[in-house]
């Protein structure tokens, strides 16, 4: 028997990296998932961003585990298409129990300035507007299922400690979000308490995935050496792995966590209190 069994999770940027990870693992525990992901590339990212061709791996990666998913290419800033994507999704596989806001872009330029106003946009757009469309679209599906539930939004070091500005809209904006998701689900953790269901935030550390794992990014840490010096973890490892955030929130979107709502877990070794 699975920690999960006959839940339904919905993880929005499953196509590959923490999301993909994410999906895998509540599998293997016995949810059901509804996978969403924008599958496309944005101008304001220089990284290669997630294709259809990821988004089907996640879904024979889940399906390998036995259990059935429900993948669609939607962009989560548009909040029309995400009801509809999550309506039939829910529809499809029977109720909605865990939601995880996990989808996340890096807009930062190797020449600031260029892109100020789009790069700022586009996060804001993305991590914090997307996360509120999530959030708006399937609170009231959790409180009408009766059976309580867990939302997990993805943060990051960078919102729970600040950072240095290279004053680009893309760095403003990541840390901007970051903390703002934060100030959202603590304030969604206390409406929605009553209802049993439980809001709280993940924050990684540097993670070895396709937005970190690529030639743009360490170009720019190279080219901003006050920012790569304060994401220096404490620990002796440069970056996590997806599954360690993965664990954190199978913690706590099980019974393991049916008390916890409303934190801030790190999984950022040591980064954040330790140095």
């Amino acid at each position: 028997m699975g920690l999960l069994d006959g839940k339904v999770a919905l993880i929005t940027g499953a196509a590959r990296g923490q999301g993909r990870s994410h999906a895998q693992l509540l599998a293997e525990e016995g949810a059901d998932i509804i996978a969403l992901d924008i599958c496309k590339q944005l101008d304001t990212v220089h990284y290669a961003m997630s294709t259809p061709e990821d988004l089907e791996e996640t879904v024979r990666l889940v399906e390998k585990t036995g259990r059935r998913i429900v993948a669609k290419q939607v962009d989560i800033r548009d909040y029309d298409a995400l009801k509809t994507a999550v309506t039939e999704g829910v529809s499809e596989l029977g109720r909605l129990d865990i939601v995880l806001a996990n989808a996340g872009i890096m807009t930062q330029s190797l020449e600031p300035h260029t892109l100020n106003r789009e790069e700022w946009r586009d996060g804001i757009d993305v991590m914090l507007t997307g996360t509120w469309n999530t959030l708006q679209i399937t609170s009231p599906i959790l409180i009408d299922g009766g059976r309580g539930g867990a939302i997990v939004i993805t943060s990051s070091v960078s919102g729970l400690r600040p950072m240095y500005t290279d004053l680009s809209g893309g760095f403003d904006s990541y840390c901007a979000a970051k903390f703002g998701v934060v100030g959202l689900a603590r304030a969604y953790a206390a409406g929605l308490a009553e209802h049993s269901i439980r809001v709280n935030t993940v924050h990684p550390t540097g993670c070895d995935t396709p937005m970190v794992n690529n030639d743009f990014f360490p170009a720019y840490m190279e080219g901003n050496m006050k920012t790569a010096m304060a994401f220096q973890n404490t620990m002796p490892v440069q970056m996590v792995d997806p599954i360690d955030i993965s664990r954190a929130i199978l913690y706590l979107v099980g019974e393991s966590g049916r008390y916890v709502t409303g934190i801030q877990l790190p999984v950022d070794a040591g980064i954040t209190y330790a140095s």
